[in-house]
């Protein structure tokens, strides 16, 4: 991963040349490297072959769609991945989070608009890397979060895939526990800034942390919901 946008390698996998050709031209004038491939079997090869630190991904391609290719690589890899559609109604925008993408954006988009949700997430998976913050690894109930490796291990030292987002929110509750946060500071807490997920997003990624976490997700033991507050983590946490 790299430390800033600086050369970033970033994997725009669209079907449509003229967006496609756009995409790639925005992010290689903002100083990444882009590489577009049209549908989920030529993003496989390249995967195989390359590594990227971030994934746009179209939802609506052909064969394989970009939401059960979102699932896909989410349970093989941590890389963020953005996705963007032509959908609009919130509903299609949640079930892209809960598969497991980081962001989203909505055609017609604003080449600026991808250049700021591209640079807040390789932000957020870096933060920390090239600043004079504690990266300590952090235990509860038997878990164990690397801030510098970005990894999570559970009570097994098992390594448990996280998004950019879960990891981030679960490191703020660690570095947070026994507070009441509230979405906002969630937002402010997780660096996320202007481009990150929206607040109500923040509901959806934390659903998805405690099917991660939780022994029983319906009925949370470590992140509380507090009514018209936000979430509590309540855990014992401990610095190693």
């Amino acid at each position: 991963m790299q430390s800033s946008s600086a050369n970033a390698r970033i994997l725009i996998v669209e079907d449509d040349p003229e967006i496609g050709s756009l995409l790639a031209l925005t992010v290689q004038e903002s100083g990444m490297i882009a590489t577009v491939a049209e549908d989920g079997r030529v993003m496989q090869s390249l995967l195989r072959n390359n590594e990227f630190d971030l994934i746009i991904l179209d939802v609506m391609l052909p064969g394989e769609d970009g939401l059960s290719i979102c699932r896909r690589i989410r349970s093989e890899k941590t890389t963020p991945i953005i996705l963007l559609t032509a959908l609009g109604e919130e509903i299609d925008r949640i079930v892209g989070l809960e598969v497991g993408a980081d962001d989203y954006v909505t055609k017609p988009f604003s080449p600026r608009e991808i250049v700021a949700r591209i640079r807040s997430l390789l932000r957020r998976a870096s933060y920390g890397l090239a600043n004079n913050v504690d990266q300590r690894k952090l235990r509860f109930d038997g878990w164990q979060i690397d801030p510098l490796r970005r990894q999570l291990h559970d009570p097994s030292n098992a390594r448990v895939a996280l998004t950019t987002t879960e990891f981030d929110l679960l490191l703020a509750f660690c570095r947070n526990p026994g507070r009441i946060i509230t979405r906002e500071e969630l937002l402010s807490l997780t660096h996320s800034g202007l481009a990150g997920p929206i607040e109500r997003s923040i509901d959806v990624h934390i659903s998805r942390l405690r099917q991660k976490i939780e022994v029983d997700p319906k009925t949370p033991a470590l992140l509380h919901t507090v009514r018209l507050g936000g979430y509590m983590f309540t855990a014992r946490v401990e610095q190693s």
